[in-house]
């Protein structure tokens, strides 16, 4: 008998059954880790004054959830937090590879006034680096209060429209729409959302949102 030929059916018999068994019995499909929402912002997106579970990110999570999407959100808000700390923070913080940024930064720069070019050009540093790194950006717009003038007012507000605008970024006008200088959802600071007006502000972003999470 020729041995070599015995081995050879014998080799091909193994291959024949592996590939029988492979089939019906597939190596598992491992998921990559859930794609990521970052909410980046100030103390507006920290939720300041309210429990965690209370904040719009926390908010947004559960929407999320509740939805069937995989995405797992991601709270960098800072309190006192201004488009120039954003700057700083921004490149650090996308290790997190961020599939959609909620850029909700500029509240601080308008209530101490600060320069609104330099606001802008933060901005927009902000916003190159998030597309450098392959994420969608959702931008949330802010109001300034009169303290600085009308003049200063009209050009802080005209900055998100415009940035919007420019470069095609999804855009919720006004962070803070029927919840500023409505009391009975914002505390005491007459600033900060109590835990109803961060759920209208929720239902805001969530509005914006739900659409980039389906593309």
């Amino acid at each position: 008998m020729n041995t070599n030929l015995l081995n050879f059916n014998q080799i091909f018999r193994l291959f024949f059954l592996f590939g029988v068994i492979t089939s019906l019995f597939p190596a598992p499909v491992y998921s990559k880790e859930k794609a990521v929402v970052l909410a980046f912002g100030d103390s507006l997106t920290a939720g300041f004054g309210v429990k965690k579970e209370e904040s719009y990110p926390f908010r947004l999570q559960v929407k999320i959830t509740a939805a069937g999407f995989p995405h797992k959100v991601v709270n960098a808000g800072v309190s006192g937090d201004t488009t120039a700390g954003g700057v700083r923070r921004i490149r650090w913080l996308m290790k997190h590879e961020p599939e959609i940024v909620i850029l909700a930064l500029g509240a601080n720069d308008g209530l101490r006034g600060l320069s609104v070019d330099e606001m802008r050009k933060n901005l927009e540093t902000i916003i190159a680096t998030c597309r450098e790194h392959n994420a969608s950006i959702l931008l949330t717009g802010m109001k300034a209060l009169p303290n600085y003038g009308e003049d200063y007012m009209r050009d802080f507000e005209t900055v998100f429209p415009e940035l919007a605008k420019k470069h095609d970024l999804i855009f919720l006008p006004f962070l803070l729409e029927g919840v500023a200088g409505e009391p009975e959802h914002t505390q005491s600071d007459g600033l900060h959302p109590l835990g109803s007006g961060y759920s209208i502000v929720t239902d805001l972003i969530w509005q914006r949102l739900e659409p980039m999470l389906k593309k």
